[in-house]
């Protein structure tokens, strides 16, 4: 009797254990071969494209997100034309200079990290990590991790990505650590350029 009732509850702890251990995150291999990466999300990505005009023209923006509890997920890409790959530099300088911008003005902080990223082909090459806070009322409201990563084509052209997480309402002081867990490192270690 006694074995019995010990089993039983030995398999009601692992039934529980099994079910808290469900995951909220159902990763998936992403293929995009016309903005020539490939990436691990959390859930199926939505995809938005649009034309974005920078010093009177017109650059194709691609995105991929996903929304998970308080956290967006996305890969935006640029395409910047060979007759226009001067302008590449320029352009992450200003994407950059947006968000960091933005979180310095609100009080909130900035932190970059040396990091690498690996391509299709296994390279690896050197960037950064920018774990950002924003704050509001000298509260953190929202963190973010991103990376921009400038690639070249064959046409001499040049892709311009940008892999981030955005955390809403966070309550953690800590960035780095907060945007470090594992989650989120598959999520960067995962995303691949050719």
């Amino acid at each position: 009797m006694f074995k019995s009732v010990l089993r039983a509850w030995l398999l009601l702890a692992i039934c529980i254990f099994l079910s808290a251990c469900s995951p909220k995150l159902n990763w998936r291999t992403v293929q995009s071969p016309e903005q020539r990466y490939t990436a691990l999300f959390p859930a199926k990505p939505a995809k938005l494209e649009r034309n974005i005009p920078y010093q009177g023209q017109e650059l194709k923006q691609f995105l991929e997100a996903v929304k998970i509890e308080d956290d967006i997920y996305s890969i935006s890409s640029i395409q910047v034309p060979p007759n226009q790959s001067n302008l590449a530099q320029k352009i992450i300088d200003q994407l950059q200079s947006h968000l960091l911008d933005k979180a310095r003005g609100s009080g909130g902080n900035v932190l970059i990290e040396d990091a690498f990223y690996q391509t299709a082909s296994r390279q690896r090459f050197p960037t950064k990590d920018y774990f950002i806070a924003v704050s509001a009322s000298g509260k953190i409201q929202q963190t973010m991790r991103v990376r921009w990563i400038l690639r070249p084509t064959d046409s001499g052209g040049v892709w311009i990505y940008q892999a981030s997480v955005l955390h809403i309402n966070a309550n953690n002081t800590d960035i780095k650590t907060a945007l470090s867990t594992e989650e989120y490192v598959n999520f960067f270690n995962e995303f691949h350029p050719e």
